[in-house]
């Protein structure tokens, strides 16, 4: 039989769990139904404490036993190592409701309210207006549905942290970023803050690159050619300018074009004011009337056209492309932000034949396409992922982290919206 004293310190208990939920945001209000309690408002926010081990011990069985809150706890309390604030989890609620010694449902739900939220931010990332930030990289590999079952089978076997570290990214870089933030002293908070501004640009990366791919950093101004799960070779690249900047993109390169046209966008005719008898015949620019007095415009190929010789084909709703430039000069700029938003790469020629050598090994058409002034299209028999990607530190060749230039001064605001209010908002 439940004494009033009984009933009052559950109605408490279930009150300060409705309001942690509340705050949590509204991932884990789903937690409630796990966890079976009442939705009853109770006192005020109760105060953090450290529950001692003999009360964790002691605490009644529910579906998370002691073993697994301390693992979870343990994981908390090394989210700061990843670059995350650990208040938004709850530690202190939890270590609270166990030093209570009652347990059962109260605690399984802000256990799994927890541990919900942290796979979330492992998995996803804690930032999820990533489109904000000029970050447009889908991500079919994660799911949240998915982690509540991930959860119910971590606690089965009884490996809730080992769980959960495997959500973070694998990447040597990404570790690399997370020894810099080890090694760094808190003093040092500017660095501090800008390497977790990184590994949470990480966290919005797919886990799995594509062991063939081409790997594009903004701030480092570089193309890396990675096949089989190496980079063979490095490229010297111009980026686009703070106002026109490169979005963040992942994109199959198609086809490599010898001597392409340039179909000229929207808003460069309207920026550059291109009207027929406005241009020098000689740069090659042709004009088709598409009604209200406005023009679609191409460019002939030639030495002039603003692609170069060589464009790689990636369709892509951004219309960017990987493209050569007659203007060579901004190659040997230390800061190369220049360009309307497509990648513009020094030694192009030599990029394309590695990549057709690489996909089927046969360059001849290049080489004649090349010699020529014909327009010559060359498909790969398999397409290479392309990622347009904004890292701001990264590790050298050999594992140092380098701190970057932030072209397009989006590490404050990243880093303010880390530091700030924990998100509200449901992914």
């Amino acid at each position: 039989m439940e004494t009033s004293r009984t009933v009052g310190g559950r109605l408490r208990r279930s009150g300060r769990l409705v309001r942690w939920l509340a705050a949590a945001g509204a991932t884990a209000m789903t937690t409630l139904a796990l966890a079976g309690e009442p939705m009853t408002m109770g006192a005020g926010p109760a105060e953090a404490s450290t529950a001692a081990p003999a009360a964790m011990a002691a605490a009644p069985a529910g579906r998370w036993q002691p073993a697994d809150v301390a693992a979870l706890l343990e994981e908390i309390d090394a989210a700061p190592g990843e670059g995350l604030d650990a208040a938004p989890y709850g530690g202190d609620a939890i270590r609270q409701e166990m030093a209570s010694g009652q347990g059962g449902a109260v605690l399984d739900a802000l256990a799994d309210a927890a541990a919900l939220r942290l796979a979330g931010d492992y998995l996803n990332g804690r930032v999820a207006d990533r489109a904000g930030f000029d970050w447009h990289i889908e991500r079919t590999d994660a799911d949240p549905a998915r982690l509540q079952a991930g959860l119910r089978q971590a606690l089965a076997a009884g490996q809730v942290r080992p769980w959960l570290r495997s959500l973070l990214p694998a990447d040597p870089r990404y570790a690399a970023l997370r020894e810099a933030l080890a090694a760094t002293p808190p003093a040092d908070a500017g660095r501090r803050d800008r390497l977790a501004a990184n590994m949470e640009r990480w966290r919005w990366l797919p886990r799995d690159l594509g062991a063939d791919h081409i790997y594009v950093n903004v701030p480092s101004y570089t193309l890396d050619l990675v096949d089989d799960g190496k980079p063979v070779s490095s490229y010297t690249v111009v980026v686009g300018a703070p106002a026109t900047p490169t979005p963040q993109i992942a994109m199959a390169a198609s086809s490599v074009v010898v001597n392409p046209w340039w179909n000229v966008p929207a808003s460069i005719i309207r920026s550059s004011r291109l009207r027929p008898g406005a241009v020098n015949p000689a740069r090659g620019y042709e004009f088709y009337p598409v009604g209200g007095g406005r023009y679609a415009v191409r460019q002939r190929p030639g030495p002039g056209n603003a692609l170069g010789r060589i464009k790689i084909d990636m369709p892509n709703a951004h219309a960017i492309y990987l493209h050569d430039t007659p203007a060579k000069a901004y190659f040997d700029k230390p800061s190369r932000a220049f360009s309307h938003g497509c990648i513009r790469v020094k030694d192009i020629d030599r990029l394309a034949e590695e990549m057709v050598r690489l996909d089927h090994g046969r360059t001849a058409d290049i080489e004649r396409g090349l010699a020529g002034r014909t327009t010559t299209t060359v498909k790969l028999d398999t397409a290479r992922p392309v990622w347009l990607v904004y890292f701001t530190a990264q590790a050298g060749p050999d594992g140092k982290v380098a701190m970057l230039e932030d072209p397009y001064n989006r590490d404050p605001r990243l880093i303010a919206r880390l530091n700030g209010p924990m998100r509200l908002a449901s992914r």
